[in-house]
C-alpha cells in the first residue's frame, strides 16, 4: 500500500492569493492579534510577500503551534518585501472599543510598509477609512498566505509584547495567557484586581472595579 504524502496546506493559501496578484500586482495582507484579551494590546501586521516566497506550513495562526509561528516569523522577516506593524495600547482600547481600535490598528500597520501595494486583502471585514483598493476576506488567515502571514507576525509581536510585560507584572501569569481569558487569569485578576494594563471596559475587569469602587 503506497502511503501518499499530506499536501502541505500553504500551497492553497499562495494559490489563492494568485488571482489578486494577476488583477492587482503588488498585494498586501492584513490581520490582527489580541482583540479578546483582558489585558495588553491589539497589535496588526501588513505584509508583502514576493510572488516567489514559499512558506511551508504556513497557516492561520491559531492552528500553529508557538515554535512554528517563531519559525515562520523568521522567514517572513527573511522573504517579505516590506511589513509594517500597528500597535494599539489598552487605554485607547477603552477609549475608542476594541472594534475601533483594530482597524486603527491595521491602518497604522499599513502605513508602515516602505512599499505601497496596489491592493490588501484584510482578515475579516474592509478597514473602514482604510485603502481605496481593499477585500475583506471571513476566515482570510486560512485562506490566503498574505494574510495569514500578517496573522502569524501579529501574533509572535503580540506575544512578545505580553511576554515582556509578564516580568513587570509577573503574578499574573501574563507568559503563559497573553492576557486572554483562561481560569488562571481569572483566578489572578479577582486575587490581585487589575493591572494598570488591563483593558477597563472589557467586563471581568470592569465588574471588578465596580465591586471595588462600591467597597
Amino acid at each position: 500500500m503506497v502511503r501518499r504524502r499530506k499536501r502541505d496546506p500553504s500551497h492553497r493559501l499562495f494559490e489563492f492569493d494568485r488571482p489578486y496578484r494577476d488583477s492587482y500586482g503588488l498585494i498586501a495582507g492584513v490581520d490582527e492579534a489580541g482583540r479578546g484579551p483582558l489585558a495588553g494590546p491589539v497589535v496588526s501586521a501588513a505584509v508583502i510577500l514576493p510572488p516567489e516566497c514559499r512558506l511551508p506550513h504556513l497557516n492561520d495562526s491559531k492552528l500553529l503551534t508557538a515554535e512554528q509561528r517563531c519559525a515562520l516569523y523568521c522567514k517572513i522577516q527573511r522573504c517579505a518585501w516590506a511589513i509594517g506593524v500597528g500597535i494599539v495600547e489598552h487605554t485607547e482600547i477603552d477609549r475608542l472599543n476594541i472594534y475601533w481600535a483594530s482597524f486603527v490598528s491595521m491602518r497604522i500597520a499599513l502605513s508602515q510598509l516602505l512599499i505601497r501595494p496596489s491592493h490588501v486583502l484584510v482578515d475579516g471585514f474592509k478597514i473602514p477609512c482604510g485603502p481605496e483598493s481593499q477585500t475583506g476576506i471571513v476566515d482570510g488567515d486560512r485562506k490566503s498566505a498574505s494574510v495569514a502571514a500578517a496573522g502569524v507576525v501579529a501574533k509572535v509581536t503580540r506575544d512578545c509584547i505580553m511576554e515582556n510585560w509578564d516580568r513587570h507584572y509577573p503574578r499574573y501569569g501574563f507568559k503563559q495567557h497573553k492576557g486572554y481569558t483562561t481560569q488562571l487569569h481569572l483566578e489572578r485578576l479577582t486575587l490581585h484586581g487589575p493591572s494598570p494594563i488591563h483593558r477597563r471596559s472589557f467586563a471581568p475587569v470592569r465588574v471588578l472595579l465596580t465591586v471595588e469602587s462600591v467597597e
